[in-house]
């Protein structure tokens, strides 16, 4: 029996429940405006089901391993036993309890929670098409609409994830038995954070890259130290060579690549993970029916409010442009909501963190030293090696760096970079001097426990003013 379809109203109409969209839906709702969240697919989205945490799940649970198997230095011997199928059980054991908690927070906040998909009748109304035979489909008729509907893995010509030995992101963080070999398409943050994870599973992992080295966007004295690791855990790498073509062999799969000038090599495997990037999910709301402009990439642009071109549509998260961070998605979901709400909300952040769940980790904020040049500072520059840190020799992660850029009349910190244990964690406290205008003189004055991590941020601050005590001065 078929649903018939109705008509009812709202608001704020919130389209995906990813970390934008969630996030929006909870603050629209603490403002007192009556809330209905669409989405067709997982509350937490992308994120806390098929990316972010899971993969840093894995991250975490290979590393116990690896780790384990690897501190004779320390008098430690061991050789762990991986079972995978163990190991994706609490993975999946730690997103339903994320997920779980995310609808239960909606709930307790008054938001009303719709399971379909939903596309644009026009720039007040909204059909959600209900999944399942006999469901039907509804309409809502809206004040203002958040489109948050997040981003897909871009898939490569030739190679999509429909066929069985092509992976995307998100079926290589379910495998429960791991192939004897993987060739990875690609060497940006997701084929590097993946690599790791199954070079330290056992498998034997081969990448291949466009472009002439890892982790394109970053200064090469940041990605030279996971380069370092991943060739100390047997990864091989190619670069300057694009996948044009596989077939299956009964082995698994033989995959050619061309590089530039036409040459062609082949690599065997028994499953291929492609990961170039990702790209916005947006043809799926129809958002011309609502007039809202989307660009050639599929992102939709708006302003320092998350408004777009349509008075009452925002845009939160990956759909809005790069970058493509859980975070800055959260961020823009609560301006949204508020300036909805009528509060005087906008994104102002002076900077915005990234972080990369390699081995060693990277994390970065704000300006480089270059970048800070040409915006017309003149920069002023400390590190700190980790190799100096009586806390990273204690826990024999030594590898890496904090480097510190700042302006050098004034001494207003610009910008970090992090390569280096904790790196994720470490980057905060640059965050927060940026945003709070905060000087070198101020985060070296500022007493940080001992032993941590954390003192290399300090002495990293006093070696650009030619204070440091624990490393030489520049």
């Amino acid at each position: 029996m078929v649903v018939g379809d109705v008509t009812t109203g709202t608001e704020v109409l919130v389209i995906g429940a990813g970390p934008g969209g969630y996030v929006a839906a909870i603050r629209a709702a603490q403002n007192g405006l009556d809330t209905t969240l669409v989405d067709r697919d997982a509350y937490g989205g992308t994120c806390l089901n098929y990316g972010c945490i899971p993969s840093k799940a894995l991250i975490s649970a290979t590393d116990v391993a690896h780790d384990a198997g690897n501190a004779t230095e320390m008098g430690v011997h061991a050789d762990p036993v991986i079972h995978t199928d163990e190991m994706q059980e609490w993975k999946e054991g730690v997103v339903d309890q994320l997920t779980g908690g995310v609808e239960k927070l909606c709930k307790a906040n008054g938001v009303n929670l719709i399971e379909g998909e939903a596309t644009f009748v026009d720039d007040s109304t909204a059909r959600i098409a209900h999944g399942g035979d006999g469901q039907g489909s509804e309409s809502i008729e809206f004040e203002h609409a958040i489109i948050a509907t997040g981003s897909r893995p871009i898939q490569v010509p030739g190679f999509e994830f429909e066929h069985d030995p092509i992976w995307s992101s998100r079926d290589a963080l379910d495998v429960e038995e791991p192939p004897e070999d993987l060739l990875v398409v690609g060497a940006g943050y997701i084929g590097m954070e993946l690599s790791t994870v199954f070079a330290k599973m056992g498998v034997d992992v081969t990448v291949v890259e466009m472009l002439d080295g890892i982790l394109p966007g970053y200064e090469d004295d940041v990605s030279r130290p996971v380069k370092k690791r991943a060739d100390e855990l047997g990864i091989e790498f190619n670069f300057g060579e694009v996948a044009s073509e596989w077939e299956e062999t009964g082995e698994g799969v033989v995959v050619t690549t061309e590089d530039e000038d036409g040459n062609e090599s082949t690599y065997d495997a028994q499953k291929v993970l492609v990961a170039v990037g990702r790209q916005p999910v947006s043809d799926s709301l129809d958002p011309e029916a609502a007039g809202v402009e989307v660009d050639e990439n599929g992102f939709i642009h708006t302003d320092d409010q998350a408004r777009t071109n349509v008075d009452n549509i925002f845009a939160v998260g990956d759909v809005a442009g790069e970058p493509m961070l859980a975070h800055k998605a959260s961020k823009e979901g609560i301006v949204a909501a508020e300036v909805i709400a009528g509060e005087p909300a906008a994104l102002d952040q002076q900077a915005i963190p990234a972080a990369v769940f390699t081995d060693p980790e990277i994390a970065t904020v704000g300006m480089t030293e270059a970048e800070a040049e040409e915006a017309g500072f003149t920069p002023k520059v400390g590190e700190f090696p980790f190799r100096a840190s009586g806390r990273a020799l204690s826990t024999g992660e030594s590898e890496g760096f904090v480097r510190i850029v700042a302006e050098e009349e004034a001494g207003f910190v610009l910008g970090a970079q992090i390569v280096g244990p904790e790196a994720s964690e470490l980057i905060a406290e640059c965050a927060l001097a940026i945003e709070m205008g905060a000087t070198l003189e101020d985060v070296a004055s500022t007493v940080h426990t001992h032993p941590t991590l954390a003192e290399a941020v300090m002495e990293a601050a006093e070696n650009a003013d030619d204070q440091a005590i624990h490393t030489l001065n520049r």
